[in-house]
């Protein structure tokens, strides 16, 4: 039953996935970005399970799309950090403020861009790897907002190899997200069902940004990648602050 939610709501949440999708499905990430903050304001209960679940199924759909071109050895060092930066969330999430741990990541990224644009050359090696794992680690805990540290990385590697291995760190990020959410009882039908409703908006933005990622790899993902970046980055400040 779906009793929460008016079918105003559930055609307004398909539109909203279905930008997120084509976001996501065109540069590696964003679908959270996009999404989050409007379906937050549709119906607070489509946050986080939902969401969480369609963006498990896109990056299934994408890292077999593109699977020939994932870095796995990357991928692995990214996902040691990442579970680093979740433990160190979590233990450090209940004396530190939130709103100062968001503002701190955020600028961090917001600094990494800059850097970028200024022409530092940002490499996925596997210092860098880990270290830009933990912070996005950190920073999914903390403020749902995982994905510009590890995407900064990649960002002159080839679109079909930076969505690939986005896909494949997403797609174990996100699992252990859903459990840990099933294990408080904050994850089950409800969050099923509302997704299944979501579903066509997901496949729709999934087809069509399949035909955009034409586009952006001829030389357009790098300042995509950038661009969406920062938009979290503030995004992540602006909802601390708010």
């Amino acid at each position: 039953m779906l009793d929460p939610l008016t079918p105003l709501q559930i055609c307004l949440a398909g539109c909203i996935i279905l930008a997120g999708t084509i976001v996501q499905g065109s540069v590696g990430f964003g679908l959270g970005l996009v999404a989050a903050p409007i379906l937050t304001l549709i119906n607070p209960m489509l946050v986080p399970g939902p969401i969480l679940l369609l963006g498990l199924l896109l990056a299934m759909l994408m890292s077999v799309r593109e699977r020939r071109a994932m870095d796995v050895t990357g991928l692995k060092w990214g996902l040691v950090g990442r579970l680093v930066g979740s433990a160190v969330a979590a233990a450090v999430v209940a004396s530190i403020p939130k709103t100062t741990t968001s503002v701190i990541l955020g600028a961090l990224v917001l600094l990494a861009v800059v850097l970028s644009i200024s022409g530092l050359d940002l490499q996925p090696t596997q210092g860098a790897l880990l270290g830009a794992g933990t912070l996005s680690g950190f920073m999914s805990t903390t403020a749902s907002t995982g994905g510009p540290p590890i995407a900064l990385l990649y960002q002159r590697a080839s679109g079909e190899r930076l969505r690939s291995t986005m896909s494949g760190y997403f797609i174990v990020g996100t699992i252990i997200s859903i459990v840990a959410l099933a294990l408080v009882g904050q994850f089950g039908r409800f969050e099923v069902l509302a997704a299944l409703v979501m579903l066509p908006g997901m496949l729709l933005g999934y087809v069509l940004s399949g035909r955009l990622v034409t586009l952006l790899d001829r030389g357009y993902t790098r300042g995509i990648v950038l661009l969406v970046s920062a938009a979290s980055s503030i995004a992540v400040i602006v909802r601390a602050v708010w």
